[in-house]
């Protein structure tokens, strides 16, 4: 499987910004992918060491859709906290792209 498909993207939320501080880093994954997986994707993308992986399967929520009077239900997914060494860290915002307007 490659790299990218195994790690999605990163989850930025309060709680994930707060584990920052801790060496913790929240990333959505894929389903099928186990800790192995995981781990040696996170070495090669972000060319750290990780401590310990922790993998939570999350149920897609019941939304009700108004107009059409039926619920829909969103796709399960997969997310991991992983923690690095001490003194390590992985960059989240790096591949986002910031739209700066020239002040004049």
């Amino acid at each position: 499987m490659d790299l990218y498909q195994i790690i999605g993207h990163p989850l930025v939320t309060e709680k994930s910004t707060r584990l920052q501080e801790q060496n913790k880093y929240v990333f959505a994954v894929d389903k099928k992918s186990s800790k192995n997986e995981i781990k040696k994707a996170v070495k090669k993308l972000f060319n750290v060491d990780t401590i310990d992986i922790r993998t939570f399967n999350v149920k897609g929520k019941k939304l009700r859709v108004p107009k059409q009077n039926k619920f829909v239900k969103r796709k399960d997914w997969k997310k991991v906290i992983v923690t690095v060494k001490k003194g390590q860290n992985i960059d989240v915002f790096k591949s986002v792209k910031t739209d700066e307007k020239k002040k004049g």
